[in-house]
């Protein structure tokens, strides 16, 4: 009896992985408040499996990851950094898994931005609860550039094409899906990258799995090119 209570109590488990809507395609596609397809949905399902512990998606507010974390709301979130979470010593972070970078999205009738500097004194669009490099975050701060958190990049790409923001800054992943959905779109990319970083998972205290397990399941699917994969397939 202890063993069958305990067999069903382990297959009850689940991994929870949190995302955030605002990200966007190539990462999550959402519809109708779940996650149904993308980057995210992939990986989840693909390290699970290796687990053998079943997924499931948890929306998460960027404002909310740290307190969903130490709760056990979510037990892993990805595409993240350290330097993007206050104190990230509560929290086990992966390897490495791929890079990013963000990059400025402007209207091709304005010229190009090519330094913080050029961006003194315009409206840029963000998204809420994103951190950004140093040098712009203290840019902010100073009110050097004015921050306009906007809710999504969709509705960025619509007030820069109407020229209603000065820039748009994202990662260059999601921009190009979205300039490749809108080739008509009066918008370029800035040659300017703003800051490089490498992206990790984040596993929260209450982690169900060993880490070190989960950590082999994601490197892995690194080594074996899964994962650029994965971020290649729309």
């Amino acid at each position: 009896m202890l063993l069958l209570t305990l067999a069903l109590g382990a297959s009850a488990e689940e991994l929870r992985w949190g995302f955030a809507s605002a990200d966007g395609m190539p990462y999550v596609e959402v519809h109708e408040q779940e996650l149904r397809g993308g980057f995210i949905y992939r990986l989840g399902n693909a390290a699970s499996q290796r687990l053998g512990v079943p997924a499931r998606f948890v929306e998460t507010p960027n404002k909310r990851i740290e307190e969903f974390m130490l709760r056990g709301r979510i037990h892993v979130i990805c595409n993240a950094n350290p330097q993007w979470i206050n104190e990230p010593q509560r929290f086990h972070w992966s390897p490495p898994l791929y890079s990013e970078e963000d990059v400025l999205l402007t209207h091709s009738q304005q010229p190009a931005i090519q330094s913080l500097e050029d961006l003194y004194g315009k409206v840029l669009g963000t998204q809420l609860g994103y951190v950004y490099s140093t040098p712009l975050m203290q840019a902010f701060a100073e009110q050097r550039v004015t921050r306009q958190d906007v809710r999504d990049l969709n509705a960025s790409i619509n007030l820069l094409s109407h020229q209603r923001l000065d820039a748009v800054i994202d990662m260059r992943r999601p921009i190009s899906f979205q300039l490749a959905r809108h080739p008509d779109a009066p918008l370029r990319i800035s040659p300017w990258i703003i800051e490089r970083y490498d992206m990790h998972c984040s596993y929260s205290p209450q982690l169900p799995v060993d880490a070190a397990r989960l950590d082999q399941a994601l490197l892995e699917l690194r080594e074996q090119g899964q994962i650029e994969l994965m971020l290649a397939t729309p």
